[in-house]
């Protein structure tokens, strides 16, 4: 019978660094990805020496690029692997670094991601099979036809989706490590250019360059090295999911974000009803109202109105993206899903400074990938 993470030993996050996320330019990834992990080492305060396994998240650098980028903390001999799952390259580098501390296999596992715009093959494009849609449709329009149809169903204003990427900037203004970093009125949000439908530029994610790291361990290795145990949040879940058939539904992606979710929930031993705050999969706006929805904090067709409240901005019932989400805090494809687990973890200890969730306990990191693949993981403090 399968087992979930929280009925093996437990994993906790010891150490987070991040590299800002930022437009492409002459930075090597080897600068951008060490720069990363020597902030989660100093972090956690540990050694290269003490790390026993890495998985590193990549999507567009090319073949093997993990071991010519960590040679230069020194050759221990550790297993090191890259993972490719599209947008949850590094969510799912994370979730192989949990089951291996989890499962004993090691003691301290880097989970990572750094990636560099490059060429993007996509890979079903060689699989044979023609469908009747293949690249004609790009996520984009992918996203606008479905933010049009989220609005028609239930009366929803262009101006009330695109408060999504009002809300993300404000957040992403206070985060250093964040691509976009400036505040948005709703008037410059709604400016052209127009990317497809009511989709404008502000509402859809920065593809930049940019790396993180999170070093996971288990309590028997915190106590050995010596570690702050205080500082040290729980993985009480890590689920990932893949799309089924879905009779009736309207769209497979919150379809698959519900199913993932409510797993992770049940692993957890939460509901949403426990989350102080939520690192959302939010690439285009109208994604954080559909996937809000999905994740169950309000009923269908209530996003929007939840938005307007105030519930999902810092202070609020359950901030959504407090690092700026995606779309100010940037989308580098491999870092992503890592950066997202440095984002919680760093609320849950209380040190996100002007962005802090008050009196954050729970939170959950949600990210989907073209295939489509669905992660989620749920973090919790002692």
């Amino acid at each position: 019978m399968a087992r979930t993470l929280r009925e093996l030993r437990p994993v906790r996050v010891v150490g987070i660094g991040l590299h800002r996320y930022q437009r492409a330019g002459d930075t090597p990834y080897v600068t951008l990805g060490l720069t990363a992990v020597r902030e989660a080492l100093a972090d956690a305060g540990l050694q290269w020496r003490d790390v026993e396994s890495v998985y590193n998240g990549t999507a567009m650098l090319g073949m093997a690029p993990t071991r010519p980028m960590l040679r230069h903390l020194g050759a221990t001999g550790i297993p090191m692997a890259q993972v490719e799952n599209a947008s949850a390259s590094g969510s799912t580098a994370f979730a192989q670094a949990c089951l291996e501390v989890a499962s004993g296999i090691s003691d301290v596992a880097l989970a990572m991601g750094v990636d560099k715009p490059g060429p993007m093959a996509i890979a079903g494009a060689k699989a044979g099979i023609r469908d009747l849609v293949g690249a004609r449709v790009a996520p984009f329009t992918h996203f606008a036809l479905l933010s049009n149809e989220y609005m028609h169903r239930y009366g929803v204003r262009p101006e009330q989706v695109a408060q999504v990427a009002v809300k993300n900037s404000r957040n992403g203004a206070a985060n250093p490590y964040a691509q976009r970093q400036k505040v948005r009125s709703l008037e410059e949000v709604l400016a052209p250019p127009q990317i497809s439908g009511t989709l404008t530029r502000l509402q859809c994610c920065p593809i930049g360059e940019g790396a993180a790291a999170v070093i996971v361990a288990s309590d028997d290795a915190i106590r050995r090295l010596g570690l702050a145990a205080s500082r040290a949040p729980r993985v009480l879940a890590s689920v990932t999911r893949t799309e089924s058939v879905y009779p009736g539904a309207k769209n497979f992606d919150a379809e698959l974000t519900s199913e993932t979710t409510s797993l992770a929930y049940e692993q957890a031993g939460v509901g949403p009803q426990d989350l102080d705050l939520i690192e959302c999969h939010d690439a285009f706006a109208v994604e954080e109202l559909l996937y809000v929805e999905a994740m169950g904090l309000c009923g269908e067709g209530e996003g929007a109105a939840m938005l307007a409240n105030g519930d999902t901005a810092i202070g609020g019932r359950c901030a959504v993206s407090a690092s700026g989400g995606l779309l100010s805090m940037g989308h580098p494809i491999g870092p992503t899903g890592a950066g997202q687990i440095c984002e919680l973890t760093r609320q849950l200890r209380g040190e996100a400074g002007p962005r802090q969730q008050p009196e954050a306990r729970t939170g959950l990191a949600h990210m989907v990938g073209i295939g489509a693949v669905c992660v989620v993981h749920v973090l919790q403090r002692d």
